[in-house]
């Protein structure tokens, strides 16, 4: 295969833009806020809580850390077939239409079928996240060690400007509900709310339309290792070897054991940040009195993170360049370290777009740098797949831990706050973890 092709790079980087408006308008931004608003009654009372005795915030952090936790368990045994058959781009097919179907499935979410709603919630995070296994596994194929970093970073990049795009058509929908006057009645059941509702089915229409780009340019063959065992046991085989390599290189080791811990806190941040201010974050409204943070307002600070990770993705590509990755990302960890304490103690509207800024710019950087950095540490390897599948399960189940601790410390105090500490700690230990990674490869013998 032909690396550093610039039309397959470019194509690869719109699955990026494709995917990324589930990531902004499904979890951060819209619907948060759908579900709050689902799940709330007149008074403000916890529905969810009245009828389950479950925080609704608690009950949706947990459906997705389902969703992470089906994805950390089948990527492994999948990517091992997709590489030993050489058909990634399948299986980046598949879990892409599995999310984008999803999505457009939320728009039947109601408060009398939430099982259902959750269950949509999930299996759009197993789409999007089953998909970026195979996405992140195709960097190796397409180009070469020396431009992992602006590639990766490039394709932050066109994400963060594609959600940008369409969350602000969503914005325009959702601030203007005239647009969408009444109700909508479909197989026997009556939905209002429908311009949040047709948000969804704008993210299932994109996601799946542009992911076209890619598929039509990414090879739907890679190279492949020579196959002895049956395609299922050459998976399990695959795993094996795979596991064995990163107990043998001390650094790629060093590395995913602190990009799980930090990431635990980012993924969580990502996911939770507007549920968090939804609840805490007060404002001054026109007679003087303290209300919650307007759902406008709320939007707007989720655009914002996205227009300066733009901007933190390239910063940290100089930085990287200027100190290696390791210290790039120590630097990142630090800061968000600094976000968390500045959150404990954040209350007002003006305050929070502050953070959201601080957010943006190692949001961007952190995440496009660590999955460089994952794949310029990797050994000589057709089995591309196969080890992404490792870093992608350190990514999903810190996913779910971190969503996870998020619910159940909510639940044990009944105050998010308390939450801002158990995700400074995560970035803690992940700084520290940092430190531990060596500036050379060192290899043990079997």
């Amino acid at each position: 295969m032909l690396k550093n092709d610039p039309k397959t790079i470019r194509a690869w980087t719109f699955y990026d833009w494709a995917n990324s408006v589930y990531s902004l308008t499904i979890t951060s931004a819209v619907f948060p806020l759908f579900y709050a608003g689902i799940t709330r009654g007149e008074n403000g009372e916890d529905l969810v809580a009245g009828k389950y005795h479950l925080p609704a915030q608690s009950l949706y952090s947990y459906a997705l850390s389902v969703g992470f936790l089906v994805v950390a368990l089948i990527a492994p045994f999948l990517s091992g077939i997709a590489d030993r058959m050489g058909n990634k781009r399948a299986y980046l097919q598949a879990f892409c239409y599995l999310g984008a179907v999803s999505c457009a499935g939320l728009s039947f979410f109601t408060f009398e079928s939430i099982w259902f709603g959750l269950v949509m919630v999930a299996m759009a995070c197993i789409g999007f996240s089953g998909s970026l296994v195979f996405y992140d596994a195709f960097l190796v194929d397409i180009a070469s060690a020396d431009h992992h970093d602006r590639i990766s970073a490039r394709g932050y990049t066109m994400g963060y400007i594609g959600s940008v795009l369409l969350l602000v058509m969503n914005l325009l929908m959702v601030m203007n509900p005239a647009w969408f006057p009444g109700t909508v009645t479909f197989l026997g059941t009556t939905y209002g709310a429908v311009a949040a509702r047709a948000t969804f089915l704008t993210v299932a229409v994109w996601w799946a339309g542009f992911a076209q780009i890619a598929f039509r340019r990414l090879p739907a063959r890679t190279p492949t290792p020579v196959v002895k065992d049956g395609v299922l046991w050459s998976g399990y085989t695959e795993l094996r070897k795979v596991w064995m390599e990163l107990r043998r290189t001390v650094r790629l080791k060093k590395f995913l054991l602190a990009f799980f811990v930090y990431n635990m806190g980012i993924q969580t941040v990502m996911y939770l940040a507007v549920s968090f201010a939804e609840k805490e974050i007060k404002r001054v409204d026109e007679t003087g009195a303290v209300v919650a943070i307007a759902e406008e307002s709320l939007i707007i600070s989720i655009l914002l993170i996205q227009l300066v990770a733009a901007l933190g993705a390239m910063l940290f590509v100089r930085l990287s360049k200027r100190f290696s990755n390791v210290r790039a990302l120590l630097m990142g960890v630090s800061v968000w370290v600094a976000i968390c304490v500045a959150a404990y103690f954040t209350h007002w509207t003006n305050e929070f777009y502050l953070l959201a800024s601080c957010v943006g710019l190692v949001m961007g950087g952190c995440q496009a740098l660590s999955r460089s950095t994952y794949s310029k540490f990797l050994p000589p390897t057709k089995d591309t797949a196969s080890y992404f599948s490792f870093y992608d399960v350190s990514y999903y189940l810190g996913t779910v831990l971190g969503t996870a601790a998020y619910g159940i410390v909510y639940q044990l105090t009944g105050d998010l706050r308390y939450t801002v500490i158990a995700i400074a700690s995560f970035f803690i230990i992940g700084s520290i973890l940092l430190l531990r990674v060596p500036k050379d490869e060192v290899v043990h013998a079997q």
